[in-house]
């Protein structure tokens, strides 16, 4: 018939609790401890089905943050593969 729409359902499937705990990370500070020994510290913006993660505003400490005598490069936007992974520690929002 002339002029008409059809029109779809989509049905929308519920968030998984990983999805969901993904989303609460979202522009939250993140440090990650890298198998090469490496501290990134940055601001969590997205991860793909690899677990690879892309930190902005990224900076990388080769002693770690902790070390006072090292100035961290700024590494800027960084993707970080997911493999060298060691460890993720997400800040918490103040209260």
């Amino acid at each position: 018939m002339a002029g008409e729409t059809q029109v779809s359902e989509v049905q929308v499937q519920p968030k998984s609790s990983g999805r969901q705990k993904l989303e609460t990370w979202l522009n939250r500070s993140m440090k990650i401890k890298m198998s090469d020994g490496r501290t990134l510290i940055g601001v969590f913006l997205c991860t793909d089905r690899d677990g690879n993660v892309i930190l902005g505003n990224c900076e990388e400490y080769i002693r770690g943050p902790e070390s006072e005598d090292e100035e961290p490069r700024v590494l800027g936007l960084a993707m970080v593969p997911g493999h060298h992974i060691l460890s993720i520690h997400v800040d918490q929002p103040a209260d």
